[in-house]
């Protein structure tokens, strides 16, 4: 049992982590506030990074319940978070920014918002769709296993926004070390990852939905 929470603690933090994208969200934030004085970008980081917790803290309680009401099984949601991510992998390895993460439309019309740690940097840069099918899934397999697996996802959760936090109120240090090259390997191999994690996920829920298929 210690061995299975230890396994899922490791896949909770970096399927959480990997979807957040803590550096892929701070080069979009230094983008959208290149103009800004560096206390209102701080605020900015903090506020959005506070709502993004928020949001994935509620997903969190409440994705068993929301799942439920719409009639939507474990098995299919899970295998429809994995073809999901399985996109966002696709785009990260191709160096792209995920469509589900931030429009170019979004990306555009936010520059003249006048509250962006909301729209687009809370929603849905760092608790995205996929931040949120990833958390919804992991939910649902801790209760399955014990209150300590629980834990891990709130942890994961808080550590990833915790992450993101500190990058993008340090942005400029790192605009100043990271360049497109770089950025492109990081993402892609992170795209990897989450690729991988996506299969897993899809793999699960076919397995648990159709146990004759895995020999049960």
């Amino acid at each position: 049992m210690a061995g299975d929470v230890l396994s899922f603690a490791l896949l909770a933090i970096s399927s959480i982590l990997i979807i957040v994208n803590p550096l892929g969200a701070t080069l979009i934030y230094a983008s959208l506030t290149t103009t800004l004085e560096r206390p209102a970008r701080t605020v900015i980081a903090r506020d959005a990074c506070r709502y993004a917790v928020f949001i994935l803290l509620l997903v969190a309680v409440l994705g068993a319940w929301i799942l439920q009401i719409f009639g939507i099984s474990l098995e299919a949601f899970r295998i429809a978070g994995g073809i999901l991510l399985f996109g966002i992998g696709m785009e990260m390895v191709y160096a792209k920014t995920s469509r589900t993460k931030l429009t170019a439309t979004e990306k555009y019309e936010s520059r003249d918002a006048e509250d962006i740690a909301v729209m687009p940097i809370a929603i849905p840069m760092i608790a995205g769709p996929g931040a949120i099918t990833t958390t919804i899934v992991l939910m649902n397999e801790a209760i399955a296993l014990t209150l300590l697996a629980v834990g891990m996802v709130f942890f994961a959760i808080v550590l990833s926004i915790v992450i993101t936090y500190y990058m993008m109120k340090n942005s400029d240090y790192i605009m100043s070390k990271v360049g497109q090259r770089e950025y492109r390997a990081i993402n892609r191999l992170m795209g990897m990852l989450l690729i991988a994690i996506a299969v897993q996920f899809v793999l699960t829920g076919i397995r648990t939905a159709f146990p004759l298929l895995a020999g049960g």
